[in-house]
């Protein structure tokens, strides 16, 4: 046991599970941090971050084959060639759709820290107050200003662009410089502006260093070359992940172990002492079982996977997994409604054109239900929406040849896209349990996921459309088209929940520090922890109620109180 003893020990190394490492490691805490996938370094383990695609076997696609055998992650937008080493492909790793559910995982040092879409948004007051308020989920236990202390300590160390606008709808982070809007983005944000005054047209917010400050140089990070070739790992550091930021400023402490090829098979609690003590993990090659133990455990395995652990963590005391007298663990998933999404003509500009690949999108803060319930749904949604000139195939000569090729050098015509991301209930039947009968390679039970799109998603999506659809006609576009993409819950990548924080032990799993009511040594921080979804990207979120944990948690530990 002493050799496997830690102070504390972290399950996962994802945006969360990295943030987590750091944080304990610079407070003077032996850590352990376990990923079940293999180990992955900044820079060494990049292998096509600076390959151009007509190096590649496949010209970067992915054989029709592989299509057909892995559906699910080859739905995923980052999912192709130079990225297929960072993601799960079904195949390996399969779980069970009770109802249709794209799980897309990335099982590596890192995680999904390395192909996220790195878009952070602070939540505002409305987003923890509005579910309450207005009935369809429980009442948070923390406020906006208990996290707006740590949303600015974890941004200044992340590197956030973006622009000060003021907004209580969308609180200001800690901001380098903002990418700048192109010519007919700009127009459309006058315009939108003039027609809707109470909606606010701004350039996204997103993990890149336009002007990384001293903390970044120190990190070894360098500034984003807006290359859009992020998913493959970036040589520069440019954009936040736990292997160019998090995990190497955890090693330099001296007190990070890091063990990968390990996947936790549950949490142990000592029937004797009444609480935990460790975690049981199987290695992900040779199949042998150990055991490694700690005076606090942070679960960072990933929403639904830190649920199954949880589920599996059975003992006399749980026997229906850890910590869950309430009987709410794995229910209350919720996730974010991407299915809608407008394009339409723009006249103008024709002699205009952009540079770089910018890595971010406009957006526009939530305005329904805000500060009151003020539409035929629950929740609100988030447009985001880019103008770009039509590339290549854009010509009309369907020919190839001398003709078709020249067409093609010329910009064709401006577009302007829009899209939703919209808050999804929280319900008791959207949950996730484990099969009775079938288990993975690693003696582990499938996970059973039972999510779908209710009555509510419909109404929200119908309202995007016609808000929407005014919206670009107010901006001057013609031949707006509306399009849903149908896609199934999941491959938002933000699914939330199964955990979730609560004041009440009876009604949730967590307190208002993250902490398991009836495990207070056990901390989780990742998406599991949600009570709800808000409006905007959760990474920043997750990152914030890392940080603010991991005090908490140290202060009782040294107060003797875990």
């Amino acid at each position: 046991m002493n050799d496997h003893e830690y102070d504390a020990i972290v399950i996962g190394s994802g945006i969360s599970g990295g943030w987590a490492a750091k944080e304990l490691c610079d407070k003077g805490m032996k850590t352990l941090v376990l990923e079940r996938g293999r180990d992955v370094k900044h820079l060494v383990d990049y292998p096509t971050m600076t390959t151009p695609p007509w190096e590649m076997p496949h010209r970067n696609q992915i054989p029709l084959k592989e299509k057909v055998a892995d559906p699910v992650v080859n739905r995923c937008y980052a999912y192709k060639e130079d990225t297929q080493h960072f993601f799960v492909k079904d195949s390996d790793h399969p779980y069970i759709q009770d109802k249709p559910f794209d799980w897309i995982r990335g099982y590596q040092v890192g995680g999904k820290s390395l192909i996220w879409a790195r878009q952070t948004q602070r939540w505002s007051r409305f987003e923890f107050e509005r579910p309450a308020r207005d009935g369809y989920g429980i009442e948070w236990p923390i406020s906006y200003d208990d996290l707006a202390p740590w949303y600015s300590y974890v941004e200044k160390f992340v590197g956030i662009s973006g622009s000060y606008e003021g907004l209580e709808t969308l609180p200001d982070s800690e901001f380098l410089p903002a990418w700048e809007l192109n010519c007919v983005e700009k127009e459309v944000q006058k315009r939108i502006k003039t027609a809707y005054p109470d909606r606010h047209p701004i350039g996204g917010r997103c993990a890149h260093l336009t002007e990384p400050k001293p903390e970044h140089l120190e990190q070894g990070r360098g500034q984003c070359m807006a290359r859009n070739q992020c998913y493959r790992g970036c040589p520069f550091g440019g954009y936040f992940s736990s292997n160019s930021a998090t995990l190497p400023h955890a090693a330099k402490t001296g007190n990070l172990t890091l063990r990968p090829d390990s996947v936790v098979h549950s949490i142990i609690w000592d029937d004797e002492k009444g609480k935990v003590t460790g975690v049981r993990v199987i290695d992900r090659v040779s199949k042998e079982s150990t055991e490694y133990f700690a005076k606090v455990i942070f679960l960072n395995a990933s929403a639904l996977n830190s649920n199954l652990i949880l589920l599996n963590s059975t003992s006399s005391r749980f026997p229906t997994g850890l910590g869950n007298d309430s009987g709410v663990l794995g229910k209350y998933i919720a996730f974010h409604n991407y299915r809608g999404s407008l394009g339409g003509d723009f006249e103008g500009y024709e002699d205009s054109y952009y540079f770089g690949r910018r890595p971010t999108t406009m957006m526009m803060p939530n305005f329904r239900n805000v500060r009151n319930k003020d539409v035929d749904f629950q929740g609100g949604y988030m447009p985001f929406f880019s103008a770009a000139r039509a590339g290549f195939g854009h010509a009309q000569n369907p020919a190839m040849g001398k003709d078709f090729k020249e067409a093609n050098t010329k910009p064709g015509p401006w577009r302007v896209w829009m899209m939703m991301q919209g808050e999804t209930v929280p319900k008791e039947t959207n949950q996730v349990s484990l099969s009775p009968s079938q288990k993975d390679e690693w003696d582990m039970p499938l996970l059973k996921i039972d999510v779908a799109y209710d009555e509510n998603d419909e109404y929200m999506l119908k309202d995007f459309y016609e808000q929407g659809t005014a919206m670009l006609e107010a901006a001057g576009c013609k031949n707006i088209v509306t399009s849903d993409s149908g896609q199934a819950p999941g491959l938002d990548i933000h699914e939330m929940g199964g955990v979730r924080m609560g004041k009440d032990p009876k009604n949730s799993m967590l307190n208002g520090n993250n902490q398991l009511h009836l495990a207070p040594n056990v901390f989780v921080t990742d998406g599991a922890s949600m009570a709800s979804t808000g409006v905007q990207n959760p990474s920043l979120t997750y990152m914030a109620l890392t940080a603010r944990a991991v005090d908490f948690a140290v202060k009782e530990l040294k107060k003797g109180n875990l």
